[in-house]
């Protein structure tokens, strides 16, 4: 996956899951580190490509927790998808600049160009 698109599809995300009021001074999780997801063999010889949402906390740590499949245009893409997610790591949410727990949707994304 292109990290640069999946950092934007992340922000889009993460941000229209925050409250709207500027008083809640809230920031939202920023990935420090991201491990792409493994394209399974099967689809890659079909050519086949798709999107994977992912529901998680990301918790006071930084850490992501409680990863659950929202959708996937495809089951084979399912279980890359979560194995990679538990590898990512974030600066945590904020409000008030303390860290907090925030849900989250995350997209993964597999095309053929991820190589």
């Amino acid at each position: 996956m292109n990290k640069k698109s999946l950092i934007v599809l992340l922000a889009a995300l993460v941000l229209g899951s925050l409250p709207g009021r500027a008083d809640d001074s809230m920031e939202a999780p920023v990935p420090v580190r991201m491990v792409p997801p493994k394209y399974p063999p099967e689809m890659r010889r079909e050519g086949t490509g798709g999107v994977v949402t992912i529901t998680c906390i990301i918790d006071e740590k930084g850490n992501v927790t409680e990863p659950t499949v929202e959708k996937a245009s495809n089951d084979a893409f399912k279980q890359p998808a979560l194995d990679a997610l538990r590898k990512w790591k974030f600066k945590p949410a904020k409000k008030g600049g303390t860290p907090i727990a925030l849900k989250v949707s995350i997209p993964i994304q597999f095309t053929m160009n991820d190589d």
